[in-house]
């Protein structure tokens, strides 16, 4: 068994991680964040395939507006 050290607890969500709680699968987009349909279509592919957490890259305000949609 492999020994973890104990970290505090983050709410991520609904994903808790960190304390006991077991690791968390995460993936980043690595679509352009302004194109809504491609970073979309490609969150929905990570969480089939069973990823809790999903990030994105702001680079830039017209990024951060296409975050809303």
């Amino acid at each position: 068994m492999i020994k973890r050290r104990k970290a505090r607890v983050l709410k991520i969500g609904k994903v808790r991680i960190g304390g006991n709680n077991p690791v968390a699968v995460q993936s980043m987009c690595n679509t352009d964040t302004r194109d809504v349909a491609k970073t979309v279509g490609q969150i929905r592919q990570l969480q089939l395939a069973g990823c809790e957490i999903i990030r994105v890259a702001v680079p830039d305000m017209v990024a951060a507006k296409a975050l809303g949609k």
